[in-house]
């Protein structure tokens, strides 16, 4: 997520004006980044519609992000 970026990048010494900026112009699709995230979680655990959301959330991605994440994942939400 975004501000999950600008966290790392403030963890490894950079400002947060720096941080901000290199999360602001590295290009990333964000929604792409948690529809991604969201896939991945599925790799390896069960969630629901609702925790998988919530845990995109966590990860500091925004509620649409999530949501977007969560909605074109391609779970098949009775199998989880």
């Amino acid at each position: 997520s975004r501000d999950g970026l600008v966290d790392q990048l403030e963890f490894e010494g950079y400002s947060h004006t720096e941080a901000v900026y290199g999360a602001d112009h590295c290009g990333a699709d964000w929604n792409k980044q948690a529809l991604q995230k969201a896939k991945d979680y599925l790799e390896y655990m069960a969630f629901s519609y609702s925790g998988l959301q919530k845990q995109l959330e966590f990860d500091q991605f925004t509620s649409a992000q999530a949501k977007y994440g969560v909605d074109k994942c391609g779970a098949n939400w009775k199998e989880q």
